[in-house]
């Protein structure tokens, strides 16, 4: 099965964003697991790029951004309308299983926070390309948001905590991209993500789990701020080096799934409450290499599911809502 990627559109970003989005579905499906060993590590591995990488590839996206009526509108329709929607949407799991609902717009519950952070990085774009040194101040910005307990509005640990990984896809240019598709620099992609995995499988037990999650300052996770800088700028490098990486072993000729890439989003925001349901199932079998191995896979295959055409079509409106009707001509002073 093949699925028309439309003309003009490089599929080497496509090809990386449905790879990417089949990390983060198996991922999320995988965490009720983590009891198993392989689980934890695999868990503790994808979290340490999964994000990073789609946040790389969003900046990337963004460099054109401006406050023009267009980008505003498309800001809004395709962030901030969905973001509400889905706020919505997942609060209704939480009050059919645990009797709970608690809705809070300024609070992202569960995956929405990526729809939040990016809204507000979209939005800073202008500024960050207007610095002389933008990735040095980012990842200073990420260093001290961990020197203090934010609040949860505006997902402000993790907006600011990931940070330089959208500044740095703003910084990125084409020729960076062709750089990463040169057969040497291939092969140590390879070679890298190997290597992560053996030094995730040996540290994953020694390395708390919030410090992959971003959401937390540094004392409630337990060091003093010196530590959890240093922590925090490795994990940072890691992150870099995992996703350049990722990106190097990326086909860019068209694949299967190249049209699949150009619907994540559908993915991202439905795939949550499959696993919401999935979780309630897991039994012994599931507690199991080979049924983490099946959980997983079964992610893979959700991703995929998620991103064709007629889940598109269904969901449309709540993801790529039609706002035409809400907007007018841009009103400048007089």
């Amino acid at each position: 099965m093949s699925f028309r990627t439309p003309a003009g559109r490089d599929p080497f970003f496509d090809n990386a964003k449905f790879l990417a989005i089949t990390l983060v579905v198996s991922g999320h499906l995988v965490e009720g697991l983590r009891e198993v060993p392989a689980a934890h590590a695999a868990y503790f591995y994808v979290y340490l790029f999964h994000m990073p990488l789609f946040i790389v590839l969003s900046g990337y996206l963004s460099r054109n951004f401006t406050f023009s009526s267009g980008k505003a509108r498309k800001l809004i329709s395709t962030l901030a309308v969905p973001y509400v929607i889905f706020e919505l949407v997942y609060s209704l799991p939480r009050l059919i299983l645990y009797g709970k609902l608690d809705i809070s717009l300024l609070d992202p519950y569960y995956l929405t926070w990526f729809l939040m952070s990016l809204f507000l990085w979209r939005l800073s774009t202008p500024v960050w390309q207007q610095l002389r040194w933008p990735l040095a101040a980012a990842v200073a910005l990420s260093l001290l948001s961990g020197t203090s307990r934010l609040p949860d509005e505006l997902s402000m640990n993790r907006t600011l905590g990931l940070l330089p990984f959208y500044v740095l896809g703003l910084m990125l240019r084409p020729e960076h991209f062709a750089w990463l598709r040169r057969r040497p620099v291939r092969v140590a992609g390879a070679l890298t993500l190997a290597a992560g995995a053996v030094v995730a499988l040996a540290v994953h037990t020694r390395v708390k789990t919030e410090w992959i999650r971003w959401r937390h300052a540094n004392d409630a996770i337990g060091v003093d701020d010196l530590t959890g800088s240093l922590i925090r700028l490795a994990l940072l490098a890691a992150g870099a080096l995992l996703v350049a990486a990722f990106l190097a072993v990326t086909p860019s000729r068209r694949t299967w799934y190249s049209g699949l890439g150009t619907a994540t989003m559908y993915a991202y925001l439905l795939h949550g409450l499959v696993v919401k349901v999935a979780e309630r199932f897991y039994g012994d079998w599931a507690t199991t290499l080979p049924g983490v191995a099946a959980v997983a896979a079964f992610g893979v295959g959700l991703a995929a599911v998620l991103c064709t055409g007629p889940v598109r079509r269904a969901a449309r409106w709540a993801v790529e809502p039609g706002m035409s009707w809400a907007f007018t001509r841009l009103r400048r002073p007089g």
